[in-house]
């Protein structure tokens, strides 16, 4: 019986109108990767960046065994964990960090193009470095999200690049035959670039928001941050990214710990990395979580966010719903949630309702910061059904 692409869910992720668990893309990639994975035994399938479970559960329905995951989000883990319940097939796949034992052996490796080239750089390499010396690629996404630059990316780790038909405005490309070096040479992955003006070098991987950058609405932030709950003893760099902002408290305040937390494993990966590099990685706590679970209920002074608005490739603003409503939950009574973004998706409203009185602390003309104060709890906030869901 055909897999039920339908039965996906991308729960505990946002879900809502135009957010599939699948697309086209999965089909075709599963379908152009057929008779590759007729020929792998048990152990030999890695899946890659697999949103939500389409071509694990995919290739799971069709008879492969023992198949290992990677996937960046740990929203993402959750969904395919279960998915891969629902639909029996949970025997079946393993999720495990990027990395040797991930690649180790493997033969065919399933991937959802990255939009990022530098993620799809890290990745070509670390399957070249680990996998099978006859390991294949099947990597694939929509048109309008491709490049011919990735083709140039695999074509420096591979000696083969195909190319498939479109279908439903998606398409593959398929590298084989692995080189031993990439062509030519590059630096490795992670990455680290120093900036001066701040303080601080950032480090990366590929892929995490800005690199080694620091874009121009976090440096809007920073540039405002002094005045922010000085007198706390702790903080939160909530979706850190890289973890410059968590680094850059952490060096002008030396007194100050922080938690810096974000769904992505490059991201935490990257934060640990910012972190000790810059001397401050015995007050910085690195976690990837879904926004701050794990932290308790009213027990920060200080939160810190530029909230990211995209779902894969779609505009939402679920995802900055969300981080508000958790920020709520873990602000003591009297803390503030420090928050920078892009002024046309006016957000204050949203803040006055799940968070609490909010001020302008600066604006330009992309950029607004605000401080929301979070609120004396009140009977009815922890009702999903009422205000405090705010947009979600």
């Amino acid at each position: 019986m055909p897999f039920d692409f339908a039965a996906l869910r991308r729960h505990p992720d946002v879900e809502g109108d135009g957010l599939e668990a699948s697309d086209a893309a999965d089909r075709l990639i599963l379908d152009e990767a057929a008779a590759l994975a007729a020929g792998v035994g048990p152990d030999e399938l890695v899946v890659v960046d697999d949103a939500y479970g389409a071509l694990t559960l995919g290739s799971a329905a069709t008879g492969a065994l023992g198949i290992r995951v990677h996937q960046d989000l740990v929203t993402g883990e959750r969904a395919l964990a279960a998915n891969a319940e629902r639909a029996g097939l949970a025997g079946e796949v393993r999720s495990l960090p990027l990395g040797a034992e991930l690649l180790a052996g493997a033969r065919l490796v399933l991937l959802r193009l990255p939009r990022s080239l530098d993620r799809l750089d890290e990745l070509a390499g670390l399957v070249t470095q680990h996998a099978a010396s006859d390991v294949v690629v099947a990597a694939g996404g929509r048109i309008k999200h491709m490049s011919l630059a990735m083709n140039e990316v695999l074509g420096a780790w591979f000696e083969r690049v195909d190319v498939s038909h479109a279908r439903q405005k998606s398409r593959v490309l398929i590298a084989s035959e692995p080189r031993e070096q990439r062509r030519p040479p590059a630096l490795g992955w992670p990455r680290g670039e120093r900036h001066d003006d701040l303080g601080v070098t950032v480090v990366a991987h590929g892929g995490v928001f800005a690199g080694t950058g620091v874009d121009i609405g976090t440096r809007f932030l920073l540039e405002h941050l002094a005045d922010a709950v000085p007198d706390a003893a702790t903080a939160v760099d909530l979706a850190c990214g890289s973890g410059v902002v968590a680094a850059w408290l952490a060096r002008t305040r030396p007194a100050l710990r922080v938690t810096a937390t974000d769904r992505s494993a490059a991201a935490a990966a990257s934060a640990r990395e910012t972190a000790e590099v810059n001397g401050v990685a015995g007050r910085i706590a690195v976690t990837r979580a879904d926004a701050l679970e794990g932290l308790p209920e009213a027990s920060e002074p200080l939160i810190v966010l530029n909230p990211p608005f995209h779902s894969d490739a779609a505009l939402h603003t679920g995802i900055a719903a969300h981080l508000f409503e958790d920020a709520a939950r873990v602000l003591a009574p009297g803390g503030e949630l420090w928050c920078v973004w892009n002024s046309h998706l006016r957000y204050r409203q949203l803040l006055e309702r799940t968070v609490g009185p909010t001020r302008q602390v600066a604006r330009n003309p992309k950029f607004t910061v605000t401080a929301s104060e979070r609120r004396a709890r009140m009977a009815g906030d922890d009702d999903p059904d009422g205000d405090a869901a705010g947009d979600r």
